[in-house]
């Protein structure tokens, strides 16, 4: 970990301030990071086997950050590792956003991997050159940005993702093997089941069914928002180089009414996630970065608002510190407002050993019996499918 700090150097500093706007700067102070090492008398066949989340025991693998709310001069990572009775271990991670996305965790991780291995320097170099992502001096905004705009039909108190504390709430994860995945892609006209990806496929049916068990009045406008990697697609000079680690994400959005999601046909909630995900080109990261720039940095607006992280393509199976193969990780339901609004995509052993995608979902305990259930109609052979209705 210190020697892969050497060349993320920032990532040992700490964050602060700069009036009068409250830009925010790091100062590389290289004061470093939290390191915690401790030993577990358990073995991993104690943890359930086969090993699939929600792993027991995931507030005891992470150490105490504090409110993770307050970010200025503290450490940008916690690390702690827990060694098994077994040989195993665990690494337990808590990052700041705000330093770098999924992508740049991935490559510091790969990062520490290489040098734990005995390499003198990362397989990667590591590159900070934030200024390819920096507005121009005459910002141009030539697309619209609906992820910064309150949504057009007003009142949003009842949204109740927004209002119901977390007490009222309960987290659940999904499993999406061949066979589900074959059983949703049976369920849209042929020529669009062909050019469509598991991703797609899984956030359509997963934003209609969530949105059918909020019971949402059904002329409310509701939205799908999902985290899309810049880097993709980035055609301008120079280009962002492969060892960037910092933040290159953009939230493309789509929208409609609940009616219109949930009562027409999955192919229309497939053809609004196409729609945003082919929006998501150059000139749309550039209007972003210009848009963040000439309003001093808008929070999202995420009222009614269903959020998907695709983490499955990250390449966490590359990772390897010289012990052994990566068995099972991804992120935690941790029950704060974000939790609450996004889902994970991450990849998984199921439970027969067949590849498949796990994704966490949190809903309000009324709502989840309901999304569970259209969930499970999705996902049958088409045979044995009776029709899915929704609450509106």
């Amino acid at each position: 970990l210190c020697e892969a700090l050497v060349f993320f150097y920032p990532l040992a500093g700490r964050l602060r301030e700069i009036p009068p706007d409250g830009r925010l700067i790091v100062e590389c102070t290289a004061v470093g990071v939290p390191f915690v090492e401790a030993d577990a008398d358990v073995t991993l066949l104690e943890f359930g086997e086969p090993l699939l989340p929600p792993y027991p025991c995931v507030k005891e693998l992470l150490c105490d950050l504090g409110d993770s709310k307050d970010i200025l001069a503290k450490p940008l990572a916690f690390f702690q590792v827990i060694r098994f009775r077994c040989g195993a271990f665990s690494v337990g991670m808590h990052l700041c956003h705000t330093m770098y996305d999924a992508v740049g965790v991935f490559k510091f991780l790969e990062a520490i991997g290489d040098m734990a291995r005995g390499e003198p320097q990362p397989t990667v170099l590591p590159v900070r050159e934030r200024e390819l992502l920096t507005s121009c001096s005459a910002p141009s905004i030539t697309r619209a940005h609906l992820g910064y705009e309150p949504l057009a039909d007003g009142d949003t108190s009842d949204d109740v993702m927004q209002t119901t504390p977390s007490a009222g709430m309960i987290g659940q994860y999904f499993f999406f093997g061949p066979a589900e995945i074959s059983a949703i892609r049976s369920s849209v006209p042929e020529s669009l089941a062909k050019r469509s990806t598991v991703f797609e496929l899984l956030a359509a049916v997963m934003w209609r069914c969530r949105t059918a068990a909020l019971g949402y009045e059904p002329n409310k406008l509701v939205r799908f928002m999902f985290a899309h990697n810049a880097r993709r697609g980035w055609k301008r000079d120079p280009p962002i180089p492969h060892g960037y680690y910092g933040c290159a994400i953009v939230f493309p959005v789509a929208e409609t009414t609940a009616s219109e999601l949930c009562g027409n046909p999955l192919s229309h909630a497939l053809e609004l996630v196409h729609k945003a995900k082919s929006e998501a080109n150059d000139e749309y990261v550039r209007s972003t970065v210009e848009l963040l720039a000439s309003r001093k940095w808008p929070a999202l607006v995420l009222d009614r608002t269903f959020v998907v992280s695709d983490l499955t393509a990250l390449g966490e199976d590359r990772i390897d510190f010289g012990w052994g193969k990566r068995i099972a990780g991804g992120v935690p339901m941790a029950a704060d407002i974000l939790t609450k609004l996004l889902s994970y995509f991450m990849k998984c052993k199921g439970a027969d050993g067949e590849d498949c995608i796990v994704v966490p979902m949190y809903l309000p305990k009324t709502a989840m019996d309901t999304f569970a259930a259209q969930i499970s109609i999705w996902t049958k052979k088409p045979g044995s499918r009776t029709a899915a209705t929704s609450s509106l």
